[in-house]
């Protein structure tokens, strides 16, 4: 069932004094902590944090893209009902639709103090207006702001001591563990080098750099085991390391302060890790996000994990809720209907796991870089999974900085001379997908077997077709009958829209 958010009414301002948020996002971070079953890469502060949390298991992005992901984490809309439908610099330039109201933007029209830190990666400025802002948008390195975990913990402190009595909300956003190997290859694959002291790598004070044995890292599941793969997971350990002791430094400022007991701290990622099946894709590998939340409200679960499904469409809900900030009655577009949350409040699920209302989730890609056009919806439930593939006939595109990866390299070099890859799929298998992938969780959580042509699933494949196609109408999806048909809902044809088939199925 479709489930719309419910946010509470304003409250007067007096009652906002004692609250306030926090919201901090990795950049291309996994489960790689122990609270996670990982217990190789250390993670000490997020494991404080996830100590004073409740840690959900069954955490997913909407969209596998960084700027896509982003706009959904700031407006609580899919990236094809927000605009940002790609990555936002450069000559890619995607931007949110001018109408779209930001959290940013809502707070600050009540009452609430908002700032930003780090990489903000989303546009245009006046759909996300900070009071106080530090980010690439407006001229500091995301080398400085996103991985400079010293640089960082000031401009926190910076904008913690501002005297201001009105309550506040500062998104901070790690660049870390984001590759840079393409754009910076002098400090490493993964700017494992960045500030660590040695010669022309700079020194970032409070960060003690951890490194790991590519021998005793753990291969997920969807990477080869392979020298390469070890060693690149390694240099990833590396800088989770470094966003592991910057999550510490934000968190100690908050004590230090005397905000801690105040604040609800949101701790996630933006998209899938940077390996195969992992960012770009909707498979579970490029979906699955740590999340933690932790309210001084609720505290009888902390350390609890939550088995809610989640996504981060609920990020805006939750941080809403927590204000008693209403969504306001807007329209996109003059002639749409007003705009509806689909995510949840997770406030809820703090205090008690819910029995029902959690078990579904969905998820909307369109392009990565602009050359990346290959949209992807998908409807996923306990059991079953649903990804519709719009460009199927076409070869799944890689990303720049994954396509001169270690990883990705040695399987292509091993692919091209007839080697074993050692991995899970062929690259033909993971270049050329169905347009219809349904896959039984229960049976196959690795997703191998597309069991959409089987025939006793055909029920279950249909019920799943029935409830994406309602989610794409609930948001506005402008792909809602792409490939075979097309979308008309101007002039003669209902708003509610027709699709005229295209008959190119024959």
């Amino acid at each position: 069932m479709l489930i719309f958010a419910i946010v509470c009414f304003l409250v007067p301002a007096a009652a906002l004094e004692k609250r306030n948020a926090v919201i901090m996002i990795a950049d291309d971070a996994g489960m790689e902590s122990p609270f996670y079953s990982n217990n190789v890469c250390q993670t000490p502060n997020l494991n404080s944090l996830a100590s004073k949390s409740l840690i959900f298991d069954r955490a997913f992005t909407s969209v596998s893209s960084c700027s896509p992901s982003r706009s959904v984490i700031m407006t609580g809309l899919p990236q094809h009902q927000n605009g940002m439908y790609g990555l936002h610099q450069k000559e890619i330039h995607f931007n949110t639709f001018d109408s779209v109201k930001s959290v940013p933007l809502l707070l600050n029209s009540s009452g609430v103090r908002t700032g930003i830190i780090g990489k903000k990666h989303v546009g245009p400025e006046s759909v996300y207006p900070y009071e106080f802002e530090y980010t690439e948008e407006n001229g500091y390195s995301i080398l400085q702001v996103g991985r400079n975990i010293t640089f960082i913990k000031d401009l926190v402190h910076e904008f913690l001591q501002t005297q201001d009595d009105r309550p506040f909300f500062l998104y901070i956003g790690f660049h870390d563990p984001h590759r840079c190997g393409h754009t910076q290859p002098q400090y490493g694959n993964f700017c494992e080098k960045f500030g660590n002291g040695e010669p022309d790598m700079g020194f970032i004070p409070d960060w003690k750099p951890v490194l790991y044995s590519p021998d005793d890292v753990i291969v997920p599941y969807f990477v080869p085991d392979t020298p390469a793969a070890r060693a690149d997971i390694a240099a990833q350990y590396t800088t989770i390391s470094r966003l592991d002791q910057g999550i510490g430094l934000v968190v100690k400022e908050l004590e230090n302060a005397g905000y801690l007991d105040s604040t609800l701290v949101i701790y996630s990622s933006d998209n899938g890790i940077p390996f195969p099946s992992g960012r770009t894709n909707l498979y579970d590998p490029g979906m699955i996000e740590p999340m933690l939340v932790s309210s001084p409200l609720a505290t009888h679960r902390n350390g609890d994990h939550s088995q809610a499904m989640v996504s981060l469409v609920d990020i805006v809900p939750t941080v809403l809720d927590w204000f008693d900030v209403a969504y306001p009655n807007y329209s996109i577009f003059k002639s749409d209907l007003p705009v509806q949350l689909t995510g949840r409040s997770l406030l809820p699920v703090l205090e008690e796991e819910p029995e029902s209302g959690f078990d579904e989730i969905y998820a909307s890609h369109s392009l990565h870089e602009i050359t990346m056009y290959y949209p992807m919806r998908v409807y996923r439930n306990r059991r079953y999974k649903l990804i519709k593939n719009l460009n199927y006939k076409m070869p799944f595109p890689i990303d720049e900085d994954f396509f001169l990866s270690p990883t990705f390299q040695d399987i292509l070099q091993r692919s091209h001379q007839k080697e074993l890859t050692h991995w899970y799929k062929t690259l033909h298998d993971y270049y050329y997908r169905d347009q219809w992938e349904l896959f039984d969780l229960e049976q196959d959580p690795h997703e191998l077997h597309n069991v959409a042509d089987e025939p006793s699933r055909q029920d279950i494949l249909e019920d799943m077709k029935t409830r994406l196609h309602k989610w794409q109408n609930a948001t506005n999806d402008p792909w809602i009958c792409a490939q075979e048909g097309v979308l008309e809902n101007v002039g003669r044809f209902p708003r509610s829209g027709v699709c005229l088939p295209l008959y190119n199925e024959l």
